[in-house]
């Protein structure tokens, strides 16, 4: 069970309609690398994992996924919660308006609506932790991208913010896959198992 808090994790206060700059932003809520998919990665990842310290390590990073989604769709409402039609066709932001008018819907920058297939959730302590160092890694170059992007210092902000969460997101699942290895049979757990390296040296030879 959660507690809902009233306020985001960092502020958002964008005074300039931009719908070009939102169309960008969006990417991080619906997009591959986006704040959606991966709040939902660690939600479901969570359940199969050996370690219970990592399962609620996948909970509290997926609960946090959630408000930096929160965060990513109030940047994208205050950046179009203004924008008159002149504006979005000037944008390239029309074909959106036609489907959503400025109602938040998960896609990617490029236009490509969200499906489950952006994540993955295998059951495999291994395979879910890297794919979850991956998926860090790949937000925060989206991030970066973004903010070479983008001047507005009142948009770049929360978005500072956000990469900065990706980085210790990346630390703490690195801290995860040390906890997990003594969860784990050492015969298939070939990544710290120094005997598999043996046997891989000999074979080679």
């Amino acid at each position: 069970m959660w507690s809902y808090e009233k306020r985001l994790q960092y502020p958002v206060k964008i005074t300039k309609t931009c719908p070009k700059t939102a169309q960008l932003i969006i990417s991080q809520y619906g997009g591959p690398d986006g704040e959606l998919s991966a709040s939902m990665r660690y939600l479901a990842q969570r359940y199969s994992m050996p370690c219970k310290k990592v399962g609620g390590l996948l909970t509290d990073i997926g609960t946090e996924e959630i408000n930096h989604m929160e965060i990513i769709c109030s940047m994208v409402y205050q950046l179009t919660k203004n924008l008159t039609l002149e504006q979005a066709k000037t944008a390239g932001f029309d074909s959106y308006y036609i489907d959503h008018t400025a109602g938040l819907w998960p896609q990617a920058a490029a236009g490509v609506p969200f499906t489950a297939l952006e994540f993955q959730s295998k059951g495999d302590a291994l395979a879910d932790l890297f794919e979850d160092l991956a998926a860090e890694q790949k937000a925060r170059t989206v991030y970066d991208n973004l903010l070479r992007m983008i001047d507005e210092p009142e948009v770049r902000e929360p978005l500072k913010f956000l990469r900065a969460r990706e980085i210790v997101h990346f630390q703490r699942f690195g801290e995860a896959l040390e906890m997990t290895k003594d969860k784990l049979d050492a015969k298939n757990f070939y990544y710290f198992n120094p005997e598999f390296d043996k046997a891989m040296a000999v074979k080679a030879k």
